[in-house]
């Protein structure tokens, strides 16, 4: 019996976090973290619905919510079943069949981010269909099965679908034991807690010292407002977590190249792991100058990297360690399975972009299913966890010891609570007409 969706609604949900300067960055001053939150109604009715969403900071967000809406046609009427059969030219589909909407990209910026709402709320349609959380959803398909999930367009330069296979079933043996072991100990991760700009120096202490006493290993600092003060709070932050601990350093995009060759020079005496965007995302050469000039401190990017071609050039131009790449920024869970491949092809790590809302409980299911049939291998790969928002999902992230727990519910674990798509409805709900009263 098949199942066929009915009908796509979005909402405008946002959360007021510039209130509380959770969030903020020398680039993002006091974003208020909302999601373009999509609904794939089916003929099943509520028992089975597909839910995604596209993480912004605010304004702008209601744009997102009007893209969804052009795009909703291409997905209204169709069976889950002849998505599923072939799940890259569904994608394909999506992104390229409305030639007057692929201009709007084409593949980039606002309709991207709602193609992502839209192609992830299908996958969690398709895992809940399956009884399955999302990564184990694609750790149990054959390599073929993936590859046919997949759109190579533009990239088959770097990467072929037989190479791909290839790679997957080279790492097929080894799934079992890994998965068993991501269920005992979880994925290790790295916590932003403690590094937000607009805290306070008392308030980084106490962060820092919490993050410590729950087994964090792994902290990072957002830099890039003030040089001095950059020096100031990673003293601060080395005092509190030690050396033994990894540090991470976070500039989003507020340097011109020579500005991060000479601020991590500077930084480079406190011994961070990487400096993440640390100019333009879309400066590949600038990127692969910078990683030239302050090694052996890596270079981190892709939170803003728009698609897999531009991954692949970073790639190419070898302008990164490590390789983050959004759950919602890129479009949709297909596209981030490829980045997944080009990776490995190239040997870089694959620690996701997590943070706003929903995308920790996004990227636990990418970084686990990278490691269990993609990559292979822990080194050098760690998960962003960023503490805000998680009590409105149904199943929030679970975090022990620092490691994510793998999550068990069917799905992509996105699903907010009713009370929640109530209470933070953009302009009009609770929380919204209380500010805008006061």
């Amino acid at each position: 019996m098949s199942t066929r969706i009915t009908q796509v609604t979005v909402r405008d949900i946002r959360f007021p976090t510039s209130q509380s300067l959770d969030g903020s960055d020398a680039m993002n001053a006091a974003p208020d973290y909302s999601a373009t939150y999509v609904v794939l109604h089916t003929d099943a009715g509520a028992q089975l619905q597909g839910h995604g969403l596209t993480f912004t900071i605010g304004r702008g967000n209601e744009i997102c919510v009007q893209a969804v809406q052009s795009l909703s046609a291409l997905v209204t009427g169709l069976s889950l079943e002849e998505i599923t059969a072939d799940m890259g030219a569904f994608w394909r589909r999506l992104t390229a069949s409305d030639s007057q909407l692929r201009w709007l990209g084409p593949e980039k910026g606002v309709i991207h981010l709602a193609t992502a709402a839209i192609v992830n709320a299908v996958w969690d349609l398709w895992a809940k269909s399956a009884g399955k959380p999302v990564w184990k959803l694609l750790v149990d398909m054959t390599p073929e099965e993936l590859v046919r999930c997949l759109d190579f367009s533009y990239v088959t330069d770097a990467l072929t679908p037989e190479e791909a296979i290839a790679m997957l079933r080279k790492q097929a043996p080894g799934k079992r034991q890994r998965e068993a072991e991501m269920l005992k100990t979880g994925f290790p991760g790295y916590t932003t807690a403690p590094g937000w700009l607009g805290y306070s120096e008392e308030k980084m202490r106490r962060l820092a010292r919490e993050a410590v006493a729950a087994g964090w290993q792994h902290v990072k600092q957002k830099v890039g407002a003030d040089l001095e003060e950059d020096m100031r709070r990673a003293r601060i932050l080395r005092e509190e977590i030690g050396w033994e601990r990894s540090l991470m350093m976070d500039a989003n995009q507020v340097w011109d190249v020579d500005q991060a060759i000479e601020a991590m020079r500077r930084l480079a005496v406190f011994e961070p792991l990487w400096i993440e965007e640390p100019t333009s995302p879309d400066d590949i050469l600038g990127h692969a100058r910078i990683r030239e000039r302050i090694a052996p401190v890596g270079v981190a990017t892709g939170e803003h990297c728009h698609n897999r071609v531009m991954f692949k050039q970073l790639f190419q131009q070898r302008a990164l360690d490590f390789c983050q790449p959004d759950a919602a920024r890129l479009g949709g869970l297909n596209e981030v399975i490829m980045v997944l491949l080009l990776a490995a092809k190239f040997g870089v790590p694959i620690c996701p972009h997590g943070g706003g809302v929903g995308l920790c409980e996004y990227v636990q299911h990418i970084s686990l299913f990278d490691y269990i049939a993609v990559a292979g291998s822990l080194e050098n790969r760690v998960l962003e966890y960023v503490d805000h928002l998680h009590e409105h999902f149904l199943d929030p992230v679970v975090i022990c010891n620092g490691h994510y727990m793998p999550p068990a519910r069917p799905g992509y674990s996105v699903e907010m609570k009713p009370e929640t798509l109530a209470r933070y409805a953009f302009p009009d709900g609770p929380v919204w007409a209380n500010i805008k009263a006061s």
